[in-house]
């Protein structure tokens, strides 16, 4: 069958479902997974066909589209900051606003050499091995899961990086080795009273102990990676957040209560309050 009539027939089953963009981007990322091929190369090419075993596995990646399951995690992998990343259930799959935050880093900090860099809460490695791609830094990262850290290897060595990963517990485990001159997170932060907001193919699918903190203690993980960062960043040292956006004000003040300085909130492309930088010294 043409790949141009079978589009069609795709975006039709799934338009009760979700929109138009974000239908015609699942077709094409599939068509990039299956074939190899860009939107650009089917529009110079109108005639290329699926063949039946690929059209097979079409139908298989529309059933469970059709039950919300993300299509990162039914091709396996993801983009971010211009990499590939295996993704399965394990980690969450990285957002478009976690790129801004690893370019804010990449751009504060890019003439710099030999410094050391701490991501907490890894998942994927999408941030560490990011940053270990484009700073001449040494990177490590922890997180709490053992299977997210493995996905985070793997990551690591597709991407021909080395990332220093622990399996750590940032809640409970007690940190001895050495002090960073950056610490980054994007911890978990959505109150339980979010989840109303959220799509069925990110509540129900991606991994609740990455997203989720309860709704009376909000920036249980910010504040203990704040006196964490206290006791573990260099002098001079810089911490960043990616935040909850209802929640910026309330993450500010926490950082300058417990002693941070020059702290600044920045918004993501979209408007909203998404990312912190605070210094222990300034």
């Amino acid at each position: 069958m043409k790949i141009n009539h079978f589009k069609s027939e795709f975006l039709n089953q799934l338009s009760k479902i979700y929109d138009k963009d974000e239908n015609e981007s699942f077709f094409f990322m599939i068509l990039k997974s299956l074939k190899g091929l860009s939107r650009v190369d089917l529009a110079l090419n109108p005639d290329l066909e699926f063949s039946e075993k690929e059209l097979e596995q079409i139908e298989f990646y529309l059933s469970e589209l059709k039950n919300n399951k993300p299509i990162q995690y039914l091709l396996g992998k993801t983009e971010f900051y211009g990499l590939e990343f295996q993704v399965d259930e394990n980690v969450l799959i990285p957002r478009p606003e976690t790129e801004e935050l690893v370019d804010w880093i990449i751009q504060e900090n890019k003439s710099k050499k030999d410094f050391t860099i701490l991501d907490i809460g890894t998942g994927s490695g999408a941030i560490a091995v990011s940053l270990a791609k484009n700073l001449s830094a040494e990177v490590f990262a922890f997180d709490v899961s053992y299977d997210a850290l493995t996905i985070a290897q793997k990551n690591s060595d597709h991407n021909q990086t080395f990332v220093h990963f622990t399996e750590f517990d940032i809640l409970n485990d007690i940190w001895e080795g050495e002090k960073f001159d950056i610490i980054v997170s994007n911890p978990p932060y959505v109150r339980e009273l979010e989840k109303k907001e959220m799509k069925a193919n990110v509540l129900n699918h991606e991994p609740h102990l990455a997203l989720f903190v309860p709704n009376e203690d909000p920036l249980i993980f910010y504040k203990k990676i704040a006196g964490f960062a206290l006791e573990s960043l260099s002098e001079n040292g810089q911490l960043y957040f990616e935040i909850n956006q209802y929640l910026g004000t309330e993450t500010v003040e926490m950082l300058l209560e417990k002693g941070f300085k020059n702290v600044q909130l920045k918004k993501d492309i979209f408007g909203n309050d998404r990312m912190i930088l605070a210094y222990k010294h300034f």
